[in-house]
């Protein structure tokens, strides 16, 4: 074990050097609802401004409806040979889940009314600005999309982000509110094929130090 490393922490980062974009899946593979449940609550956990959690899951789980999707997403394959795909929506009004997200603070006593007020004006003036709403929308869903993989992958499922489909045809085709913008698909199964080979850019390249 490298020095410094928890089984934990071995755990994690193994998940993470597992996890891979796979584009072609075993179509006879099914996944349960109580299993993707399970994926769903652990992405559900991810971190998110003012803890406002603006993200909704559309579920679509079913091989008629993923039939549905598929033209929406150009004439991906993956689409209908997944077991399902996870529709990852963001919520341009998650102002209005204030008071669900800290009434339970203030009962129990770890948050005062006082300070449930402060962060509610805060929350109510930030929203008002259309452009942070859909910002926000984007930027976190990204965490919870990201979590949702690896608790996928931990799982043994593969999966793969897709950003190329039409979100209007989305928003008619499967009614959804204008309350959302959709941000990302994410197909679940089981890989037919390993994914294809890819190589990341040196930390070196992608960072940059500043200590004084």
């Amino acid at each position: 074990m490298t020095v410094g490393m928890t089984p934990i922490m071995k755990d994690l980062f193994a998940v993470i050097e597992e996890r891979k974009s796979v584009r072609q899946y075993d179509a006879n593979a099914t996944i349960s609802k109580d299993e993707l449940r399970a994926i769903l609550t652990a992405a559900a956990k991810a971190p998110s401004a003012w803890n406002l959690q603006p993200w909704h899951f559309l579920v679509i789980h079913g091989k008629e409806a993923q039939r549905r999707l598929q033209p929406i997403a150009y004439g991906q394959q993956q689409i209908v040979d997944a077991s399902a795909v996870i529709v990852v929506l963001g919520d341009l009004e998650a102002n209005q889940n204030t008071d669900a997200v800290y009434d339970p603070l203030v009962r129990e006593g770890t948050m005062t009314e006082e300070v449930k007020q402060q962060l509610a004006k805060q929350i109510e003036t930030a929203y008002a600005n259309e452009q942070y709403a859909r910002d926000a929308a984007f930027q976190n869903t990204a965490f919870a999309a990201m979590q949702l993989m690896l608790a996928a992958t931990a799982k043994g499922w593969a999966t793969c982000p897709i950003g190329g489909f039409n979100p209007e045809r989305l928003k008619e085709e499967f009614h959804i509110s204008n309350r959302y913008v959709p941000t990302l698909l994410i197909t679940i199964g089981k890989a037919a094929a390993p994914a294809h080979h890819s190589i990341r850019l040196p930390i070196e390249t992608l960072s940059t130090w500043v200590e004084q």
